[in-house]
């Protein structure tokens, strides 16, 4: 299978196999206008397989969902079909409507307008606690 490049835009590599709908959704790309390509499961040398999304267009990304979703993504920003920036993800500190809190209690529960900000526990290395009620996220999507 031959996967052109694209002239202007960004490309996200090194996406988890089978991960790319969760960044599709989560970034989401279903209200661009340009073209957006999913490609799954393609070979890589480093990872076995991996997928990659490629948007014709230069967009704000949200880098601390992309960080979540996958610390492990680089963002390629391409400028007349040439690489011009990279940026490597790692995960983030904090979280904002990302990842809600389960916890009924919770005063995200009542006040909805609200935004479920989690902060990443010090020591662990996907664990993230609720800043309003100190619950601890369970989100096995992103896994």
């Amino acid at each position: 299978m031959k996967i052109d490049g694209i002239e202007n835009g960004i490309v996200l590599d090194h996406i988890k196999a089978g991960k790319s709908m969760l960044v599709y959704k989560y970034l989401g790309l279903d209200s661009v206008k340009s073209p957006v390509a999913l490609i799954q499961n393609c070979h890589s040398q480093k990872m076995g397989q991996k997928d990659i999304v490629k948007i014709a267009e230069n967009i704000d990304l949200d880098l601390n969902v992309l960080g979540y979703i996958g610390p492990g993504i680089t963002v390629n920003y391409i400028q007349d079909g040439k690489r011009v920036n990279k940026a490597t993800l790692s995960l983030p500190d904090t979280l904002k409507n990302v990842l809600h809190c389960k916890n009924p209690r919770c005063i995200t529960s009542t006040e909805q307008e609200l935004p479920h900000i989690f902060k990443r526990i010090q020591g662990q290395k996907r664990q993230y606690r609720c800043i309003y009620c100190d619950t601890i996220a369970k989100n096995d999507d992103f896994e």
